[in-house]
C-alpha cells in the first residue's frame, strides 16, 4: 500500500518519474530550497488571508547549524517576502543574517520546538480565521473527511495559553504538548504545524486550516449529526494521507501555482 493516496493505480511506467523530496550534497544548495520553499509558503499564506497583521511565522531549520533557523522578518507582509528579505536566528535570539528584527513570539515558540524535535526541519504558525475559531472550541478535530484523517491521532490541543507567546517556558510547554506529533490547536489563539520539509509544514497548515473551516461549518447544521470515520479506518487513512511524503508531495502543485504566479518570490 502506497503512503500516496493520489498515486497512480498502476506502476509507472520507467520512463515516469514520481516527485520525491531532493536529496543534497551540498549544504549551501540545500539552504538555499529551504528559502526558496520558505519564501513560496509565506506567498501562499498571504494569498490564503493567514496574514494577520504582523502575527504569524513560518521557519526553517539552517542545515549547515541546526541551532539557527529561517524566518520572516518582523512586520513585513508574507504577500511580499522574497528570498533575500528572510533574515536567520539563533538560539540565543540574535539575527546573524539579516537586518531586521525577529517576532520575539516566533522565536519563542519556534526555538523551543526546532530545540525539543531534532526531526523538525520546519514549523508554521499564523492567526488564519477558521483555525482560530475552532481554537476557541479547546477540542481536537473530528475525523469528519479524508482529509481530516491526516491529524487523526497526531495533533495535540494546548490549553494552557498566558496571552501572546513571548515566554520561553511557554514556547516549551507548547513543544510539550505537541510531542512527536504533526499539529498542535494552541486554545484561543490558532493551529501550528510541523513537518520535515518546508513543504510538509506549509501544507499541514493549510490543509488543517481548511479541515478547521470543514468542521465549523458541520457544527453550523441543525438537526443532524454528522457520522465520523470509524477509528480503524480513520487511522489507516492517516497512513495514507497524513505521512511525510504526502505531505510533502500535495504541496507540489501550490508551489508550481505560486511560483508561476509570483516568480519576484526568488529575489
Amino acid at each position: 500500500m502506497t503512503d500516496l493516496d493520489t498515486a497512480p493505480a498502476a506502476p509507472a511506467p520507467e520512463t515516469m518519474k514520481v516527485p520525491r523530496p531532493p536529496v543534497f550534497d551540498d549544504l549551501e544548495a540545500e539552504r538555499q530550497h529551504r528559502k526558496e520553499r520558505l519564501a513560496a509558503a509565506f506567498r501562499l499564506f498571504g494569498r490564503f488571508g493567514f496574514d494577520e497583521g504582523v502575527a504569524g511565522h513560518i521557519t526553517a531549520r539552517d542545515p549547515e547549524d541546526p541551532d539557527r533557523f529561517w524566518v520572516n522578518p518582523f512586520g513585513m507582509n508574507f504577500k511580499h517576502i522574497r528570498v533575500s528579505d528572510l533574515i536567520c536566528v539563533d538560539h540565543d535570539g540574535e539575527v546573524v543574517v539579516g537586518d531586521r528584527p525577529v517576532n520575539g513570539a516566533a522565536f519563542a515558540i519556534h526555538s523551543r520546538i526546532h530545540a525539543a524535535r531534532p526531526d523538525v526541519v520546519a514549523a508554521a504558525h499564523a492567526h488564519s480565521i477558521y483555525g482560530k475559531a475552532w481554537s476557541s472550541f479547546r477540542q481536537p478535530l473530528q475525523p469528519l473527511t479524508q482529509d481530516a484523517c491526516a491529524f487523526y491521532d497526531d495533533h495535540a490541543v494546548f490549553d494552557d495559553s498566558t496571552g501572546v507567546v513571548l515566554d520561553l517556558g511557554e514556547g516549551d510547554r507548547i513543544a510539550d504538548a505537541l510531542g512527536h506529533r504533526k499539529a498542535a490547536i494552541l486554545s484561543n489563539h490558532g493551529n501550528l504545524t510541523v513537518g520535515h520539509s518546508v513543504d510538509e509544514a506549509a501544507f499541514w497548515f493549510i490543509t488543517m486550516e481548511r479541515t478547521c473551516q470543514a468542521q465549523l461549518q458541520v457544527a453550523q447544521v441543525q438537526g443532524m449529526e454528522p457520522v465520523l470515520i470509524e477509528s480503524e479506518m480513520a487511522k489507516h487513512t492517516s497512513t495514507q494521507v497524513g505521512s511525510h511524503s504526502a505531505g510533502w508531495f500535495s504541496f507540489q502543485p501550490l508551489w508550481d501555482w505560486i511560483t508561476k504566479e509570483e516568480p519576484d518570490l526568488f529575489d
